[in-house]
C-alpha cells in the first residue's frame, strides 16, 4: 500500500508541476532562404519569441509559443510562406512525460549501482554534479584540484576542476577551458563537461592530452538557474538574481550569455528585466559571469582553446557574433571548428543532424552581444567556440532528448573535443591576435 501511495503522490506532483505550460506548443520553423531567415528574426523581435533551437537556412529551429501567440505567429509564417509544423502539441504533457522518464531511469540507476556512479543515462542534477567534482578531487589529488572561487547569487558553490600533471606550474603547457550550464534549461550541456572530466581522469584513453595540456572544467556556470529549471520552471534560462532593476524581484535573473563585456547591451539582447535575453544592469553584473571572466584572465597568456557548451542545434559557432565580421584568426577558427565537427559526425547517430560550423551571426543571421566566446576571443584567446549540442526529442511525446541518448551525445562530443584540443596544440604559439 505504501508503494502505491508514494507512486500516486509522485505522479500527482508531476501532473501539477508544469501547469504553467498547459496549452503551450512548440513548432519547427524552417526558413529556406536568407530572406525568410531575416523575416524570422523580425518576428522573433516583434513577438519576443523564445527559440529553443535557432533556425538557419535549410535547418529547422524550434520555437515555443504560449496560447496567445500561436495564432498571430503561425499566421505571419503562413503569410510569408515560411515552412513550419508542430513539434510538440502540448508542452505540459511533454514535460510530464520527460519527468516520468527521468524518474524511471533514476530508479533503474539506483537499483543498479546504489546511485554511487555518475549517471550518463539520465540528466544530472546540480547536487549530483557537485558531489562528483568533490569525489574526483579527493580520489585523484595528484592531478585534480577542486576550486570554489565564489558562490552563486543564492549561495550555491560555483565549482570547477583544474586537471594537470604539473599542478599548472609548467607554463609551457597550453590551457584548455570548457564550461557548461550558463543557460539553465540546456540540460544536455553539463554532462558533456563531466564526461570530459571522466575521460581525462577516470577512463583515460588519450594520455597525450594530459601530458601536453592543462585543463579547467566548469560543468555548471549557473547553478541557481539550473536548479530552478529542475524544480519549478522547466524553460528557465537566466540566473536568479533579484538586484538588477526595480522589477527584478518580480522578474529575476539575467541571461548570462548576454552579460559579458563585449559590445554589451547593443544587439540581440534586452534591457527589460522580464525578457529571457535580459543583459543585466551592466556588463558582468552577475557573480556567475564574473567567475568565468576571472578564469579567462587568470590563465589568459596560455589559454589556447575556450569552449562553452550550449544546446540545441548541432552547431559550432565562433566570433564575431554581434555583426558577422571575421576576426584576424578566422581561418584557424574555421579550420579547427570543421575538424571538431567532422570528428563528431563520424560517431554520430544517423538520425542526429550533421554539425554546422561558422560565424555565429552568419549562420544564424542575427546578432548577439555580450556572449562569452566573443569576449574570450576579444581578450586574446585564439580559439573560442560555442557548441550547440543536439538535444531535442526525436519522438512524439517528450520534449528533451530521451535520457538514453545522453551518453551518445557525450561520447561524440568528446571526440570533437579531442580533435579540437590536438589542433589547438598544433597551432598554439602563445600569441595570436584575434
Amino acid at each position: 500500500m505504501r508503494i502505491f501511495v508514494v507512486t500516486f503522490l509522485f505522479f500527482s506532483a508531476v501532473s501539477a508541476k508544469h501547469e504553467q505550460y498547459a496549452g503551450w506548443k512548440s513548432y519547427y520553423v524552417g526558413p529556406s532562404t536568407t530572406a525568410e531567415l531575416k523575416l524570422v528574426g523580425v518576428l522573433k523581435a516583434q513577438y519576443d519569441l523564445d527559440f529553443i533551437s535557432n533556425p538557419a537556412v535549410g535547418r529547422e529551429g524550434v520555437v515555443v509559443l504560449s496560447p496567445d501567440l500561436q495564432e498571430p505567429v503561425t499566421k505571419a509564417l503562413n503569410d510569408a510562406g515560411i515552412s513550419h509544423r508542430v513539434h510538440v502539441e502540448d508542452l505540459k504533457t511533454a514535460f510530464d512525460v520527460d519527468d516520468e522518464n527521468i524518474e524511471r531511469q533514476a530508479r533503474v540507476t539506483l537499483a543498479r549501482n546504489g546511485g554511487k556512479r555518475m549517471p550518463y543515462d539520465n540528466y544530472q542534477e546540480i547536487e549530483v554534479i557537485d558531489n562528483y567534482l568533490e569525489e574526483i578531487a579527493e580520489k585523484y589529488p595528484e592531478t585534480v584540484t577542486l576550486v570554489n572561487p565564489a558562490n552563486s547569487y543564492e549561495g550555491r558553490p560555483i565549482q570547477y576542476l583544474k586537471i594537470s600533471t604539473t599542478n599548472f606550474e609548467d607554463e609551457s603547457k597550453p590551457v584548455i577551458f570548457i564550461d557548461g550550464g550558463i543557460h539553465s534549461r540546456e540540460w544536455i550541456s553539463p554532462p558533456t563537461v563531466t564526461w570530459a572530466i571522466h575521460k581525462l581522469v577516470e577512463n583515460v584513453t588519450e594520455p597525450d592530452l594530459l601530458e601536453k595540456f592543462d585543463f579547467i572544467l566548469l560543468p555548471v556556470v549557473n547553478p541557481d538557474g539550473y536548479k530552478f529549471s529542475f524544480t519549478t520552471t522547466r524553460l528557465w534560462r537566466k540566473t536568479r538574481s533579484t538586484d538588477q532593476s526595480q522589477i527584478s524581484p518580480m522578474c529575476p535573473g539575467v541571461d548570462g550569455n548576454r552579460n559579458f563585456d563585449f559590445f554589451w547591451n547593443t544587439v540581440g539582447t534586452s534591457s527589460i528585466a522580464c525578457a529571457d535575453n535580459y543583459g543585466g544592469s551592466r556588463a558582468f553584473s552577475e557573480i556567475e559571469t564574473r567567475v568565468v571572466r576571472d578564469i579567462l584572465h587568470e590563465h589568459l597568456e596560455r589559454t589556447a582553446l575556450y569552449l562553452t557548451m550550449h544546446s540545441f542545434g548541432s552547431m559550432i559557432l565562433y566570433a564575431w557574433g554581434h555583426n558577422g565580421t571575421l576576426s584576424n584568426n578566422a581561418l584557424n577558427l574555421h579550420m579547427v571548428g570543421v575538424g571538431m565537427a567532422e570528428a563528431i559526425d563520424e560517431l554520430s547517430l544517423p538520425h542526429f543532424p550533421r554539425y554546422r560550423v561558422g560565424n555565429s551571426f552568419l549562420v544564424l543571421n542575427y546578432g548577439a552581444s555580450g556572449a562569452s566566446e566573443d569576449y574570450a576571443h576579444a581578450i586574446g584567446i585564439p580559439l573560442a567556440y560555442t557548441y550547440e549540442l543536439p538535444g531535442l526529442s526525436i519522438g512524439l511525446q517528450g520534449f528533451i532528448l530521451d535520457p538514453r541518448y545522453i551518453e551518445q551525445v557525450c561520447k561524440e562530443t568528446w571526440e570533437g573535443l579531442v580533435a579540437g584540443i590536438r589542433m589547438a596544440g598544433e597551432l598554439y604559439d602563445g600569441v595570436i591576435d584575434p
